[in-house]
């Protein structure tokens, strides 16, 4: 029976993570700090799910007698402990720097100890690519749209060189280099995704971090919604499921990927602006107020993965199109019966 240990189990993809993986009858480490509110719920609710085959370990990755407990004997590691949000990174660049980049290390530092390290996919951002500066782009309607037509048509290549912007980014983004520098130097099975905007049940979606609950939250609530900047903001949406089913794909074939990046979003058909969710969820739910607040800090006009690299190497696709995701996450946030993660097969 295969053991994963999922840092930041408790979290929005590692509990969908978890539950797909004990859905399918194997066993979970989960390492969490709980330092998100309503997260002990979630762990509550593993635990009813897996019984004995959930190991939860109330710990942080920076701590590496922690660290070097929970490594032992699991067969693959999913990343995901991080401090998340832009806005905190820039109100506390210290405390970002020590989870983001000093927990990754410790994480890889321990790994490395071990005589087999096991697979690890670490999740990056696309904010390494920065506030992509040099990609022209015009307002069209509701939504902004690169310039470039190659961009239009594919998306946002790994090729685009690496810009870090906000505090966040160079943690997230240096976290991600010593990821893929670890399977060039020490030859660790280690795979890195450069993730855009995930979305699903689960999420905890604040004006920081998950934006698409975030706004689902806030109507459902009949409270308004703020549009930071214009909202024609363009992001493609990835429902957690698929995004589940890719990183599987990953650890199980890295041994051809191992000390790879990869764009891993919706890509060019699983698109939104900000204002477009917002009608969305006006027609979900019949009300949905906004008001505008300033742009913030490296935000990105345009970001679209370009996700035909991982493609090519896998065949992963997305299946989930945004107008059906948005309506599962709306009816799980409204408590009625929704397709969960672990429903379906890897």
């Amino acid at each position: 029976m295969r053991t994963t240990l999922i840092t930041g189990g408790a979290g929005f993809v590692g509990t969908n993570m978890a539950h797909r993986l004990l859905s399918q009858g194997e066993r979970v480490v989960v390492l969490d700090d709980l330092s998100r509110p309503g997260v002990e719920d979630t762990l509550r609710q593993l635990r009813r799910t897996g019984g004995r085959r959930v190991q939860v370990e109330i710990g942080d990755v920076r701590q590496p007698d922690v660290v070097r407990r929970v490594v032992r004997a699991v067969d693959q590691v999913f990343h995901f402990a991080a401090q998340v949000a832009v806005t905190t990174s820039v109100t506390d660049p210290v405390h970002d720097y020590t989870v983001n980049l000093g927990g990754t290390v410790t994480l890889m530092e321990e790994l490395r100890r071990l005589d087999h390290p096991p697979p690890l996919l670490f999740t990056s951002t696309n904010k390494v690519y920065g506030k992509l500066d040099g990609l022209a782009v015009r307002k069209h309607g509701n939504r902004y749209e690169p310039v470039d037509t190659e961009v239009a048509r594919h998306g946002v290549s790994e090729e685009r060189p690496l810009q870090f912007s906000s505090p966040y980014g160079c943690s997230k983004g240096a976290a991600d280099q010593y990821v893929l520098d670890y399977a060039t130097t020490y030859e660790m099975p280690t795979v890195v995704f450069r993730m855009s905007c995930v979305y699903g049940p689960y999420q905890c979606g604040n004006e920081d971090q998950g934006w698409v609950a975030h706004f689902l939250k806030q109507a459902l609530a009949g409270r308004p919604i703020t549009l930071f900047g214009d909202g024609c903001q363009v992001r493609d949406v990835l429902f957690v499921d698929d995004l589940l089913d890719a990183m599987l794909l990953a650890t199980a074939q890295v041994g051809e990927l191992a000390g790879r990046a990869f764009n891993i979003g919706g890509g060019p058909a699983s698109t939104l602006s900000l204002r477009e969710l917002l009608a969305l969820i006006g027609r979900l739910t019949g009300r949905a107020k906004a008001h505008r607040g300033p742009w913030r800090v490296g935000d990105q006009r345009y970001y679209v993965s370009d996700t035909r690299r991982f493609s090519a190497a896998t065949g992963w696709i997305p299946r989930v199109a945004p107008e059906q995701g948005v309506e599962l996450l709306h009816r799980w946030l409204d408590g009625r019966p929704a397709e969960l993660s672990g429903s379906r097969a890897s």
